[in-house]
């Protein structure tokens, strides 16, 4: 017998195949394996502070000012970083700010230009 997913909407595990579809008769949802695959790749998109999808080469306005961790710096509301590089973790945008050096920074402090 074929391992058949369970229903999304319901749970049940009654559910049948018909054509490229998955069918549950219980509460009559109808899905695809591949729109289940679309939404866990959206899992993995990085947004600015407005929303705004951010991609690697991008340039980002920083919206808050940002004590720099371990020095009496202060990355100051406005600055302008050119060519981010998105990384996994806490801190996903990693850059290099004018006078600074190298940084990584956190999307929700920072708006796409």
């Amino acid at each position: 017998m074929l391992n058949l997913p369970n229903c999304p909407k319901c749970n049940s595990e009654y559910t049948y195949e018909d054509r490229n579809l998955f069918v549950c008769p219980e509460c009559s949802h109808e899905w695809t394996l591949e729109l289940e695959s679309e939404n866990n790749e959206d899992e993995n998109v990085i947004k600015d502070a407005n929303g705004n999808i951010l991609n690697d080469g991008d340039s980002v306005t920083v919206i808050k000012d940002l004590k720099v961790k371990g020095s009496s710096l202060v990355v100051k509301i406005g600055t302008k970083v050119k060519n981010i590089r998105l990384v996994d973790g806490d801190h996903d945008i990693d850059c290099k700010i004018d006078g600074i050096g190298a940084m990584k920074l956190k999307s929700e402090f920072v708006k796409k230009l």
